[in-house]
């Protein structure tokens, strides 16, 4: 897999960071991680496996794929 940055709203390198994997268009997301009990319970459908981040709004709106 060959992930290609997109972007970030970040100072000092720091997450949220947005990339693409080359190969499929698909978006990696890197953030903080959902981990708070109570708000892990309002999630649906969770897969073994599958972890949450956190993203500003603005990020996805500045450098998400808008196709």
């Amino acid at each position: 897999m060959t992930l290609k940055f997109i972007g970030t709203t970040s100072e000092h390198g720091n997450c949220p960071t947005l990339y693409e994997v080359e190969e499929t268009g698909d978006i990696v997301v890197q953030g903080n991680r959902l981990t708070d009990p109570e708000h892990l319970t309002q999630l649906r459908d969770v897969g073994e496996g599958e972890t949450f981040v956190v993203i500003p709004r603005e990020l996805l709106t500045r450098f998400a794929p808008k196709e």
